[in-house]
């Protein structure tokens, strides 16, 4: 009896093995739309995800310029490709599998002379051409960017409309580095910056005790935010109704650990987190980021033929980038070091002289212990 039982419960269990190896799974479809992801689009499918076991370029893409990023940044952008080797120290890949994209002196690959002097010419890899961001010719009183790093980014292979983005990254130290972890739309539909949108994930400022205007807040390691840009021209880009900050405690800023920094974006409202605590949301009513803008009556609503969660109704793709300096941005005149900024704002011809003449001052926050490096240990996206 007692083998007969055992034979029994043996072939109900092999039964309901092949039962549950047959029994089709149930796909919930998504929200999520993308462009680049094969096959249909499951609830909570995982549809983009790199841990760097190497920098694969089917994922991601060199932006190749001296344009400044629209900020009159310090830096070129570039790799290996396009300058000399030891220019590829931009971007690398750790044993641990961990991205580091660290900025550097363009006078280490080059000389000290050849920024008053010297022509770089990005050529045929260039991509983006305006403010001279192909073809420069240093001079005494315009010197060339000072500074080489990197930023990637997906337009070309990855980008996708609602869903969650999760990066777990450590933010750089070092006096006047500003690391970004964002998106922009693949596709300008409602016309050019900010009229098409911009979600910036996580931004932050590397030095380690950079005052604010006031003099009582650390805006620099100990401070994250993370922003939406939106408007019909930039002098109505309302990105201060949507933009949060979140501070460490003093003394641990964002450049000492990993943090998890997350967006969940959905058909009805937009929300940041960092280590899963919320940072900040925007929920739109039915008249959407344009009844939330409270633009002025004069004004076309250009996202009328949209949703309420227009411009941010459209595919964006991810980037990431550690960019220095700029006379618009993340560093405004009137911040202090607790020295003053070695630039202003209001002489952006002059920005990049001044700025590098003064970098004694700066120079030695820029450790060689590889704390200047933005570290990112992997980034995925999941189907809402």
């Amino acid at each position: 009896m007692r083998r007969l039982r055992l034979f029994l419960n043996l072939l109900l269990l092999t039964q309901a093995g092949v039962i549950a190896q047959i029994k089709p799974s149930i796909c919930i479809y998504s929200l999520t739309t993308s462009s680049n992801f094969q096959g249909k689009i499951c609830k909570g499918t995982l549809i983009f995800e790199d841990n760097f076991t190497k920098l694969d370029p089917q994922k991601w893409t060199h932006e190749i310029t001296m344009a400044g990023g629209g900020n009159n940044e310090f830096q070129i952008y570039w790799n290996g490709s396009v300058a000399p080797p030891n220019a590829s120290a931009n971007v690398f890949i750790t044993d641990s599998s961990v991205l580091n994209i660290k900025p550097n002196f363009l006078a280490s690959t080059y000389s000290e002379n050849f920024l008053t002097s010297g022509n770089i010419n990005l050529g045929k890899y260039c991509t983006a051409s305006w403010n001279n961001g192909c073809n420069r010719t240093g001079s005494s009183s315009l010197i060339l960017p000072p500074i080489t790093s990197a930023r990637l980014h997906t337009i070309n292979t990855f980008s996708f409309r609602y869903g969650t983005v999760q990066v777990r990254a450590q933010l750089p130290a070092g006096d006047w580095i500003w690391p970004a972890i964002w998106m922009m739309p693949k596709k300008s539909t409602y016309g050019t910056w900010p009229r098409s949108g911009e979600i910036d994930i996580m931004e932050s400022r590397g030095n380690r005790d950079l005052g604010s205007f006031n003099g009582g807040t650390n805006i620099g390691v100990e401070m994250s935010s993370s922003t939406l840009h939106w408007g019909p021209d930039t002098a109505n880009n309302r990105f201060r109704k949507t933009n949060w900050e979140r501070k460490t405690a003093k003394g641990n800023g964002y450049d000492k650990a990993f943090h998890l920094y997350e967006v969940q974006w959905t058909p009805d409202y937009i929300k940041f987190s960092i280590d899963g605590n919320e940072t900040g949301r925007v929920t739109p009513s039915s008249g959407g980021f344009w009844q939330l803008g409270n633009f002025s009556s004069s004004l076309t609503n250009i996202w009328a033929n949209g949703t309420k969660m227009a411009p941010f109704d459209q595919e964006f793709f991810l980037i990431l980038n550690v960019a220095v300096g700029g006379t618009t941005g993340m560093f405004p005149d009137g911040i202090s070091n607790p020295k003053p900024k070695p630039w202003s704002n209001a002489s952006p011809n002059t920005a990049f002289k001044d700025f590098w003449s003064k970098r004694a001052d700066w120079e030695p926050t820029w450790k060689t212990d590889g704390t200047t490096a933005l570290k990112i240990d992997y980034v995925r996206v999941y189907a809402l």
